[in-house]
């Protein structure tokens, strides 16, 4: 128990910049990310076998979307187990922060883990639209682009952001990072994949559950517009 507390002191100190964070992220997916990177590091884990638990956790919801028939008690299944990848995703870099530092090979796994999450979790919401059609009221072709669309917005939003990062210049050593916006983090939260995993509570309600995702689906799309200018803007500037 001494392990822990002094990891949780620890981390608390070694938090990421909250800028560009949604409140979810910032309040919820984060200090669970802690308590859990703590206990990891008491139970002696690596960073990557973090990932890997949280690769566990979100590939079993996915699969679940897919194969079984949708109700209540499945939607909360696939939420838990989803918010509990979720939340070990976050661990995994705290407890590299913990252990001094992470590693290329670390950061790589970890974002081919999400790539990975993200591009099947929509396969598998197509795949449920054309297996079960009258649980969920999909019986046109045409809703099985909705899943297509939304899986497109995710990735590039998901690429374009890493890619921005790598290329728009690292700050000044020293230099005071600007306060998080708290009306900057209210907006994410559409388009924050926490409040995303919640949908999966609507399963069990068929056209309700279609609807709902439809609907984060066009909020995904209008998002990715507005960031691509953004970062297109920002990296204008950068001379390389």
């Amino acid at each position: 128990m001494g392990r822990v507390t002094t990891a949780l002191q620890e981390l608390r100190g070694a938090q990421k910049s909250a800028k560009g964070v949604s409140l979810y992220s910032r309040f919820v997916n984060r200090p669970a990310g802690r308590y859990l990177a703590a206990g990891s590091y008491a139970l002696g884990l690596t960073p990557n076998q973090v990932t890997l638990i949280s690769a566990a956790f979100s590939f079993a919801a996915v699969a679940a979307v897919a194969l079984a028939a949708p109700s209540w008690g499945l939607g909360i299944v696939v939420w838990a187990a989803l918010a509990v990848g979720f939340a070990f995703d976050s661990a995994d870099g705290q407890l590299a922060r913990l252990r001094g530092g992470g590693s290329a090979a670390g950061e790589w796994l970890d974002h081919v883990v999400d790539a990975a999450k993200l591009t099947a979790l929509h396969s598998c919401v197509l795949i449920a639209f054309y297996r079960f059609p009258e649980a969920y009221g999909t019986g046109s072709d045409g809703w099985l682009l909705v899943p297509l669309g939304f899986q497109f917005a995710a990735v590039v939003t998901f690429f374009g952001g890493l890619l921005t990062e790598k290329l728009k210049p690292k700050p000044a050593p020293g230099s005071v990072a600007a306060a998080p916006s708290t009306a900057r983090a209210v907006a994410l939260l559409p388009v924050d994949y926490g409040v995303f995993c919640l949908v999966f509570l609507l399963l069990g309600g068929g056209k309700l559950f279609v609807w709902a995702y439809a609907g984060l689906g066009v909020v995904a799309t209008l998002f990715l517009l507005a960031f691509l200018a953004k970062w297109f803007r920002e990296l204008s500037a950068v001379r390389r």
